[in-house]
Order: structure tokens, then sequence, then C-alpha cells
């Protein structure tokens, strides 16, 4: 009964806006005959279009895809968050077996990384998964065009196609999903062999003896975690004051800490004003942020780490009067509708995070939305991870914007020191601290560091996302031994008191 009174409330919900995952045109036979009109066609075959085209088709919509990659999935599947946590996986491997095996009575000699075979096993992942979203096409009967996609009208896409060659998409409701691209900064070309994006940083040939990162959110810090581990020396330059900016201060705090335990060095409050490439290698111009005397940093390698922007160069929007705001956000209403009629936007493109299954929400909902039914997106509850280890997972607010609300609330903290499955695995590093509204105790926010700690938040998010107050997370029951007690005793701190410590 709960489950369905909550679908019906969600139903009425107004739908806000958010941001995608990344890439725009491709295809692959067109099934239909060029004049065909569509119901539905999705500029874009990232986490966003995919998706969104997917759902239409099983809402019964006649629905084609245009992406220009040549294989769907977008920066996610292609060149982001799949090969990026295939290379942390593996290089997390390696530097378990150096350092970690010893301490469980493993041990050998002649440890080597064979970082070819890396790359091997991480293409395999992409193209197993490319392979399987053409499949989902054909299954759910979506017809997938490859080439690049520009508007001609509201209702009609030309398509440049790999081959030379063009045609005419057609569609009653067209919706970008060409999620994002890399930032650039002032000065600095990349050039993804010296100077890489995160495209070049997953496809480097060798292990940079020193690796500069510009920029410490999350691309940055997993990226340099990768190349750490492999044995590169890591130095993270941030203009700000903090990494990871949107993060819980105390857990911010922390993670910076178990990431320079991990030898990787931080320049805060740091701006690169010149980049020297004559050489073998990269000298990098810094000063203070605020501005003062410079210095000199030199790297064999330079990871451009420093934010992403909507991708939608080339799309005609100017030519059919799409609004954009001031950084090229396409602004869009709840039902992610443009100002102009028929025509859509979703994910990166649009105002909110820029997170790949943020962008897969906005896609649902907006099929949904045009299929005539109630979409619904809660952008407060959408969760973040960071993928280093130990893993920092969050979702809802952190303590600093609790405060900000001005609203009376208590913390509740538990240490994995204190966790038996985390001292039986000898990975104990990490807390779980949740937030609640003091007068009901409903919970607010959750944020976890430790191992899986990407996995351990989804029992948050559905607190959150069903109003739970702190004490009904401490009094269901957890497996023991398990690394979720460590949520249910932080709950159990926060309106009262832990067991274990």
């Amino acid at each position: 009964m709960a489950m369905a009174s909550l679908a019906r409330r969600k139903a009425m919900a107004l739908v806000g806006i958010g941001g995608s995952l990344r890439y725009t045109v491709a295809v692959r036979g067109f099934a239909a005959a060029a004049g065909d009109e569509n119901d539905v066609v999705v500029i874009g075959g990232g986490p966003g279009g995919y998706v969104a085209a997917i759902k239409a088709a099983q809402l019964g919509l006649q629905t084609t895809c245009i992406e220009k990659r040549g294989t769907l999935g977008g920066t996610c599947l292609n060149v982001g968050c799949i090969p990026s946590k295939a290379l942390l996986h593996s290089s997390h491997m390696y530097h378990e077996a150096k350092h970690a095996f010893p301490h469980h009575g493993v041990q050998f000699s002649d440890l080597k990384i064979d970082l070819s075979a890396m790359m091997a096993q991480k293409d395999k992942a992409v193209s197993g998964l490319t392979r399987g979203i053409e499949g989902l096409f054909k299954k759910n009967k979506v017809t997938y065009v490859k080439g690049y996609g520009k508007f001609i009208s509201p209702s009609e896409v030309s398509v440049d196609t790999p081959d030379g060659g063009s045609a005419v998409v057609k569609g009653k409701h067209i919706i970008i999903a060409t999620g994002s691209d890399v930032k650039s900064l002032p000065g600095v070309t990349i050039d993804e062999k010296k100077i890489v994006s995160s495209t070049g940083a997953l496809a480097l040939t060798e292990i940079p003896k020193k690796l500069v990162v510009i920029g410490a959110g999350y691309i940055g810090l997993e990226m340099g975690s990768v190349w750490g581990r492999l044995g590169s020396e890591v130095t993270v330059v941030e203009f700000a004051p903090d990494i990871v900016p949107t993060m819980d201060g105390e857990v911010r705090k922390q993670f910076q800490r178990m990431l320079e335990k991990q030898k990787m060095k931080f320049m805060l409050k740091t701006k690169v004003v010149g980049v020297d490439t004559s050489g073998e290698g990269v000298k990098l111009t810094i000063e203070p942020a605020a501005g003062g005397e410079q210095s000199t940093l030199e790297a064999d390698v330079v990871l451009v780490s420093a934010g992403r922007v909507p991708f939608t160069d080339g799309l005609g929007l100017e030519k059919l009067g799409v609004e954009t705001d001031k950084i090229g956000r396409i602004t869009v209403d709840k039902k992610f509708m443009t100002n102009v009629s028929g025509v859509y936007a979703i994910g990166d493109v649009i105002p909110g995070p820029m997170l790949a299954h943020k962008a897969e929400e906005d896609g649902v909902a907006c099929v949904e939305f045009i299929a005539g039914k109630e979409g619904h997106v809660d952008y407060d509850l959408v969760p973040g991870v960071v993928y280093t280890h130990p893993e920092v997972a969050s979702v809802g607010k952190t303590e600093e914007q609790v405060k900000a609300t001005g609203v009376a609330y208590r913390v509740g903290k538990f240490p994995f020191m204190a966790n038996s499955r985390a001292k039986a695995i000898d990975d104990a590093d990490g807390i779980v601290k949740i937030l609640a509204e003091k007068e009901t105790d409903k919970v607010l926010g959750v944020h976890i560091m430790s191992p899986n700690a990407g996995e351990l938040i989804h029992e948050a998010v559905l607190a959150l996302q069903y109003g739970a107050s702190s004490e009904d997370i401490a009094r269901t029951c957890h497996a023991h031994p398990t690394m979720s007690e460590a949520v249910k005793e932080a709950a159990m701190a926060t309106y009262d008191k832990p067991i274990h410590i």
C-alpha cells in the first residue's frame, strides 16, 4: 500500500530540471524510410538518450535514436564511467597485491604491470556493453541512425552519416540528449598526449612518472588514483580552497587525508597561468589563486579535469530559437520541453548534476510526459559517488546545507574501524555520517566513506525517498558481519546511542 501510495504522490509531483551525460548523434541501419515520421526522435545515444529511446519504444511510440560516435553509450560508456571504473578496479587489484596481500599471508615475487593487457580488459568491457545497447535497441524496435544530427525545423533533423551521405529524420517530438564535453582552460591546449582530458587519461600507453591533475573533482581524483596506484607521482592543482566542493565538509577533510596517505599531493588555492610543452615533458607555471609569486611545476603528463560544459555544437539551436542560459544550458519546463514546441532536452545539456544515472531518470520522465503520463525525478535525492578507494558516496544535504536552512538537527557518526567486517578484511578506513531533523528525526542527508560506499548509499537513498527517520534505519535488521552495519550504527548514534563504540 505504501508503495502504491508513493507512486500516486510521485505522479502528481512537479518535475524539476537536471543534467545528463554526453554525446550526440550516430546510427546503425536506417530501418524506417527517411520520410517516415517518428513519434520520438532522440539526438544522442548516451545514458539519457538511449534510455529515453528504449522507454519511448516500450510505451508504444515509434522511436529513432541518432548518435554520432558510431557506438552507443555516450561519454559514460565509451570514455567515461565504464572504462574509468575498469581501470580503477584493475589498478586497485595491483595496489592490493603489492601492499595488502602480504598482510593476508599471500606472498609472491616478481609482481609486474602489463599495461596493454589492463587496457585490453577495459576495452573489452566497453565493447561488450555498447553491443549490449544495440541489442536492446533491436529488442525494443528502436531505429538506430549513425551520424551527426542537426535541426532543420522543430520536427526535422538532418543527419550527416559516416559514409558521407545524409538523411532527414522526422519526429513529432525531438529530444536533445547530447550530453557534455570537457571544459577547456585558457592557454591550455589538450593534445591527448602530453596534455590530456579524461579521454586521453584512459588511453595512456605508458605510466607517467609525474602526473599533474588540474582540478580536484570526481574525475580528477579518480584518474589520479588510477595512475597513482600504478606508480605515478600525482599532484593535484585546484583553484578552490577545497577538493570536491559539493562534499560534506567533515567527510571531505577525512577523504583528503586518506588520499594524502596514498601519496597524492594537493596544491589548493592555486591556478595554472602558463604551459610549456616544448621539452620532453610539460612545465606548468602556477601561482596562488589570489595572485602572488609564481613557481614552476614539472610533469610528464597533465590531466585537465576542470569540469564539463553542455555539448550543443552544430545542433542548430540558434536557428530554432531554443533558449539557453549564460553557460549554454538549455532552458526547459517541468516536462523537459524547451521554449520551442515539440523540442525537449535532458541530461547534461540542462541544469543539474552531470551524472549518468540522473540523465537516465530525465530520459524516462521526459518520454512519460510525451506519452501522456506523469514523469518524476527528485533532484534532491540523486546520489553522488567518488570511485576512489575508499569510495565516498552521499545523498541528501550536507551539514553545511542543513545549517544554512536554520533547521535544528542531530548528527550521528560511526567509524568503520569499529565495524567487524571492515576489521576482518583489514580495510577499515572510513565513516558513516547521518544528519536528521531534531524534532522529527527525519533523515536529511547521509554521507559514507568506505570500501563499496557506492553500493551502501542506496539504503540511504531509499530511506530518504520514503521519508524515513534515523530510528527507522536503526531498527531495521542488518546482516552480520557486513559493512552495512555501520549505517545501522550511525543511525543509532543519530537518534540514541550506538552499540559498538
